[in-house]
């Protein structure tokens, strides 16, 4: 008699989300540097973004992660809440290493040599004393598929930065990691990629709207 072939596992959506704006958004280059907290317009884009997740039925959710940043935990709070969760951190999702680079201005950041490479050539770039992007794109995804691995056939939230997410982004479309800086990922943005035994497949990116009702979730 033949044997049954085993059950493939049922696919796991993961919902990232950028962290809310905060007083340097646009100005300056945090990093891991602690104590950068949400500004008024970021705590209501994080309110606006659980509005959102929670359209999709609050109960249908099975867990909320965030990065260890403030920004991302201020963030990830009324998602939690809204979604009857608690904020779970995974050091994971946590934002690229800058290095000597951490809390420097980007307009002064923009006039040097190695800026172009940042933009051009990321696969190639170590930032100074910190993470290759290669490192923050094999974290990012780890963590990600770690995730998909504990929540099978369920949907996650995944609070996270704006280059790790782009990084994201680009493994799950087969980019390579030189075009990721081609993503857009705004503050408060909503990304959802749908991981399947086949392989993931990119739902939506840096949706800010009303449209996630729309999409073909899982």
């Amino acid at each position: 008699m033949a044997k049954k072939k085993p059950a493939s596992p049922q696919p796991t959506t993961v919902f990232l989300v950028r962290h809310g704006k905060t007083p340097t958004t646009g100005a300056v280059l945090p990093g891991r540097a602690k104590g950068l907290h949400l500004a008024d317009e970021g705590v209501r884009q994080a309110e606006r973004a659980a509005e959102r997740l929670a359209g999709l039925g609050s109960d249908s959710f099975a867990a909320v992660y965030a990065s260890p940043m403030e920004r991302t935990r201020e963030t990830a709070a009324p998602i939690a809440k809204a979604l009857s969760q608690k904020v779970r951190i995974r050091k994971g999702l946590i934002e690229a290493e800058f290095g000597e680079w951490t809390g420097a201005k980007l307009k002064d950041l923009y006039k040097l040599p190695e800026w172009e490479k940042v933009q051009k050539y990321p696969s190639g770039f170590r930032f100074p004393g910190g993470e290759s992007f290669s490192e923050m794109q094999q974290r990012i995804s780890g963590t990600l598929h770690e995730l998909v691995s504990e929540h099978p056939g369920e949907r996650i939230v995944c609070v996270s930065h704006a280059d790790p997410i782009k990084a994201a982004v680009a493994d799950a479309l087969g980019t390579h990691l030189d075009q990721f800086q081609r993503i857009v990922v705004g503050p408060c943005s909503i990304s959802a990629i749908l991981f399947t035994h086949t392989g993931p497949r990119v739902l939506a990116v840096n949706s800010t709207g009303d449209d996630l009702a729309s999409l073909a979730l899982s």
